[in-house]
């Protein structure tokens, strides 16, 4: 069958201005450690989490070395509750594999499965954290704020999340997402006001992304009322969110998808997919979603996979199913982990997406991403492309060529640095 030509553009994302990570960092932890007044020698555990936040590692060690300086004693602990099987080698892969390890954030890297009860809610939700973040002396929490891939609301993804969540480890991550979707974020807002009051937490960097990934923001967050201060932070993160500028879409490409990109595999933000696939709840309604591959650094977890329809043979391979099923059962939304239709190559499960939208050739809107974090560059067939230029939303950097593949019928990348 015939594919259809390709354009690659350049889209116009929100941008911040550059933030100097080495001034930036060590400021917002000491105006945290001046207000906490910590006595020397405290033992303090800094979160980290499971996703590939930009420069994570960096801020990491910027945290650390400012804590140290102090003359307070920083670790790192793991903070991803259910995430890399709920295993403690496990979860020290899935850091590894973001860079946070002993030498690269300058302090130990704590992980444990092992969670501890610190009581009930007002409401009656059972909190749970991880042992040795409850043991520490102060925590510093350290997490990105974004909009979730399961609800949306005032929050997100962010400091309430790490904290009810992250250091929630799997039964904490557990009572958070029996809410389902319509209650979790009042779930994470009642259990992040209780862990506050529990816990000695000095404050928190709250981490903010531009459109291209780039670190926009880093604000600290001292012990409060974080629900109420992450709204503020939460819309600006929905205005620097990317997103793809169309509607209607016959096929969305995704060439990689992973926990390490996105809690769901592939961001819901973006791909408009929140229920299972053929769903399209989102800005973006795409008929059919082809995932191609499940990146190293998910380690075989492939939560997501069951929001395309169509995926090729290498990427079921590749996954995990017990530390799949497990994110799946931890979060309630086991249709996210169904297996779509599987075919033997990439190029017969597009040309299969291309065939079930009726095999329309240049006519149908076809779009491919390298992954939902990174949105700067996209391949486009012309009815998109002129979309697109009309809307004034990006820039032609290639003109529209058929798509390449192997001789194994892998899609090969459209241009040097995709």
């Amino acid at each position: 069958m015939k594919f259809p030509d390709l354009a690659v553009a350049r889209l116009h994302l929100p941008r911040a201005p550059e933030l100097d990570l080495h001034l930036v960092v060590p400021a917002a932890v000491r105006s945290l450690v001046e207000k906490a007044r910590l006595p020397a020698g405290t033992r303090v555990a800094v979160t980290a989490g499971s996703r590939g936040i930009t420069n994570i590692s960096i801020i990491l060690r910027l945290a650390v070395s400012t804590l140290r300086a102090a003359g307070l004693e920083p670790f790192v602990v793991a903070a991803m509750g259910s995430h890399g099987g709920g295993t403690r080698e496990g979860q020290t892969a899935v850091l590894a594999g973001l860079g946070i390890t002993p030498a690269r954030v300058g302090a130990p890297v704590h992980v444990t499965a092992e969670a501890v009860p610190l009581g009930l809610t007002p409401a009656g939700l059972p909190v749970f954290c991880d042992r040795e973040a409850a043991e520490a002396g102060a925590v510093l929490v350290i997490n990105r704020v974004k909009p979730h891939t399961a609800f949306r609301g005032n929050i997100g993804s962010g400091l309430c999340k790490m904290l009810a969540v992250g250091l929630g480890k799997q039964e904490g991550a557990a009572v958070v997402h029996s809410f389902g979707p319509s209650g979790m974020e009042s779930a994470v807002a009642e259990i992040a006001r209780f862990m506050l009051a529990r816990l000695p937490v000095m404050g928190g960097l709250a981490i903010l992304e531009d459109g291209y990934g780039r670190t926009a923001r880093i604000e600290a967050l001292p012990p409060g009322d974080w629900p109420l201060a992450e709204a503020a932070l939460y819309r600006e993160a929905v205005a620097l969110l990317p997103h793809l500028p169309f509607n209607n879409v016959d096929v969305l490409i995704v060439d990689t998808i992973g926990k390490n990109i996105s809690g769901t595999g592939m961001d819901t933000n973006v791909t408009g997919r929140w229920g299972g696939a053929g769903s399209g709840d989102g800005d973006l309604q795409a008929r059919r979603v082809v995932a191609l591959r499940l990146h190293p650094a998910s380690h075989g977890n492939a939560n997501g996979v069951g929001l395309a329809d169509i995926v090729p043979k290498a990427l079921a391979d590749a996954i995990d199913v017990r530390a799949t099923y497990l994110n799946a059962i931890t979060t309630t939304l086991v249709e996210r982990v169904k297996l779509p239709m599987v075919m033997p190559t990439e190029k017969l499960a597009i040309a299969a997406a291309l065939k079930t939208c009726g095999n329309q050739g240049d006519d149908l809107r076809v779009v491919r991403i390298k992954n939902t974090r990174q949105l700067e560059l996209v391949a486009v067939s012309k009815p998109l492309l002129a979309e697109l230029l009309a809307k004034k939303a990006g820039e032609e950097i290639t003109p529209a060529t058929p798509p390449v593949f192997t001789a194994q019928g892998e899609l090969m990348d459209p241009v040097e640095g995709w």
